[in-house]
């Protein structure tokens, strides 16, 4: 399971295996994780963890939450990804084991890649989802019992599968880590 590892003033101290679906960072004593240092809000950050991916929440803190450099509201963490929290330096780990979720599993997600709504995910546990909107562009994608497909409903220009227009009507299967781009807004496919 993924970990962090927690350091101040260059000195680590700390290393936490993620081993709960939601983790709370802050300097209250209720939270998961405890960071003692009064620019550290009560209640700072959260990490979610679904399957194999971890996202960092800000949770409206007073002094930020930062992702190599950058204040965050909501992040898609990746390997070796630094954040920092008032004097708190924390590297995230990833280790690609599952930690036990709370809820059903997800068999397949759409993560958004780009724009206003970048690292936020979408389980696809329906047996129809749909993205877009109708009359500008519309893509449903279908769950079968071992696969999914995506097919072009509605709208123009074509939304793209791994760089290819999809055809409308035309059920196309989807792979793990195929990128769709609906008018701009990049999208990958991710299994379970």
């Amino acid at each position: 399971m993924a970990k962090l590892i927690i350091s101040r003033d260059g000195q680590i101290e700390q290393q936490i295996q993620l081993n709960k679906e939601r983790m709370t960072l802050g300097r209250h004593p209720r939270n998961d994780i405890v960071l003692s240092h009064p620019a550290v809000s009560g209640d700072h950050a959260a990490i979610t963890t679904i399957l194999d991916d971890s996202f960092l929440e800000d949770l409206h803190s007073t002094n930020g939450t930062f992702v190599n450099g950058h204040r965050i509201g909501k992040h898609f963490l990746q390997h070796q990804d630094q954040i920092r929290l008032a004097r708190f330096q924390i590297e995230f780990i990833a280790d690609g084991i599952r930690p036990l979720a709370a809820a059903q599993p997800v068999l397949a997600e759409i993560s958004i890649l780009n724009g206003n709504n970048a690292g936020k995910h979408i389980a696809l546990t329906k047996s129809q989802t749909t993205l877009g909107r109708t009359g500008a562009l519309l893509v449903a994608i279908h769950r079968h019992p071992a696969f999914y497909t995506i097919t072009h409903v509605d709208g123009e220009p074509a939304p793209l599968l791994n760089g290819t227009a999809l055809d409308k009507q035309v059920a196309e299967r989807l792979s793990n880590g195929d990128v769709i781009d609906l008018g701009g807004t990049s999208l990958a496919f991710r299994l379970a």
